[in-house]
């Protein structure tokens, strides 16, 4: 028996129905050219034929003196992957809308605790050919740029490459250790635990400073709004692609980052439906972003210094432009603040600030303070150059992440070749209409396009 890390413990005790703790992903694939009839059918034989789990896909808490659980693993001999691995087709007219429905009820689904903490959906019955599979696994097993990476693995640059891997036979790669190595956004806030205990009154005074001189933002000053509330226990999933090249377009022409234009293209978004709901507040919402927190002379240095820093979305501010610049100014003074602290000392800001993400799941904490921020906004990186699996064409890959109470709306990217993939994730009761979000996304885009390039 192993026992149960504190930090992966936390999701474990931290999940309820009204809070599920997994982290998924929708991929769709276009089969190759020359795949007959029974292609979907022989692919799915094929992987349910894999057995030789790794131990990350036989775990499950182990139960103790008749009851106690959440201190060690245990670890499955037999996996029963008739029930891990399920095959399920879509009802007419088989579009993506029914996909999604499809997603969106899997997702707010708890994991079994008795049975290793995942799931995989081999999708049929799309009416323009294609496949989709679903994967979803328990935070406390992996995270979500972990489970991205895993996935890229069992994909293929080589569309005549009609080898099928499955992301359960894959072991971990040996890596050598890198210091201050990306990961998700809720394991940063127990990771860096210690060294913002320890460095707090060094930290929280930069964080003084920095607030005086209006550089940095800092948690609990976002306004209240829909998204932050109590949430239930059912989801609504959307997914949507946009060619990379429009948002590269916007950046050249405006000088900011890519992430810049993206979280601009979010803060219309946001705007649009937050007035079509009458609950737009008068201040800016705030997002809390993951970012590359290197200086300009570290840009060509080995590892990785990512952090998160929180955003002001200037959704108080109708002009795209005026918002863009707004969000670049804000994710440039943050990111200044950082780069001016030991790498340390960054790290433990950055797990001050993305705190509250923990605080939510104590009881009464959401209803009785105000908001340290109101959105995630997480952008994942993915596959550069387009991926093949037993030469079916990965058409989209949607990242599909956690709810919280007072976070009841979530927005994860990927790049995938030349498309950004968007994958929203709200509470079905708090935020409706989820769909009409990517309707004003590329509304929002578009007028960034025609305002910065008269596109």
């Amino acid at each position: 028996m192993k026992l149960i890390s504190p930090t992966d413990a936390m999701f474990l005790v931290g999940e309820s129905r009204e809070h599920p703790m997994h982290v998924g992903g929708l991929q769709l694939f276009e089969p190759p050219a020359d795949a007959g009839p029974d292609f979907v059918a022989d692919m799915y034989r094929a992987i349910a034929g894999f057995g030789d789990f790794q131990p990350t896909f036989r775990k499950h808490p182990a139960t103790f003196f008749g009851g106690i659980t959440n201190i060690g693993w245990t670890l499955d001999d037999e996996v029963d992957v008739d029930y891990h691995l399920r095959r399920s087709g879509l009802p007419r007219p088989g579009r993506v809308r029914e996909l999604l429905e499809l997603t969106s009820r899997i997702h707010g689904s708890l994991l079994d605790r008795h049975r290793p903490l995942w799931e995989a959906y081999f999708v049929e019955g799309l009416s323009d050919g294609r496949f989709a599979i679903y994967t979803k696994i328990h935070h406390s097993l992996i995270d979500g740029v972990s489970a991205q990476r895993l996935m890229i693995r069992t994909l293929s640059a080589d569309p005549h490459d009609r080898e099928i891997r499955v992301p359960w036979t894959l072991a971990p790669k040996r890596r050598p250790a890198r210091p201050n190595t990306a990961g998700s956004l809720v394991r940063s806030v127990t990771g860096t635990a210690s060294a913002v205990a320890g460095l707090a009154p060094t930290t929280l005074g930069l964080a003084r400073a920095a607030l005086l001189e209006q550089q940095l933002t800092l948690p609990y000053r976002a306004p209240k709004t829909m998204f932050n509330v109590p949430i239930g226990g059912a989801r609504r999933c959307a997914a949507q692609s946009w060619p990379l090249a429009r948002i590269r377009a916007v950046k050249a022409a405006t000088g900011v980052t890519v992430n810049d234009v993206v979280l601009a293209m979010c803060a219309g978004a946001l705007r649009a439906y937050l007035e079509e709901q009458n609950a737009l507040p008068e201040t800016p919402l705030v997002a809390m972003v993951p970012v590359s927190l290197r200086s300009e002379h570290e840009q060509d240095a080995g590892g990785n210094m990512v952090g998160t820093i929180l955003c002001n979305l200037a959704t108080d501010t109708a002009d795209p432009l005026r918002r863009l610049e707004a969000i670049s100014s804000s994710t440039r003074d943050n990111k200044r603040v950082f780069s001016e602290l030991p790498r340390t000392q960054a790290l433990a800001l950055s797990g001050f600030l993305v705190a509250g993400l923990g605080l939510s799941l104590v009881p009464g904490v959401v209803s009785s303070t105000p908001p340290p921020f109101n959105i995630v906004i997480s952008n994942v990186p993915g596959a550069r150059e387009p991926m093949y699996w037993n030469g079916a064409r990965l058409d989209g890959n949607y990242p599909m992440s956690i709810a919280l109470d007072g976070q009841a709306l979530n927005i994860t990217l990927t790049n995938n070749a030349d498309n950004l993939d968007f994958g929203l994730v709200g509470c079905r009761r708090s935020v409706p209409h989820l769909q009409r979000l990517l309707v004003h996304l590329e509304d929002s885009l578009t007028d960034l396009e025609k305002a910065a390039v008269g596109m």
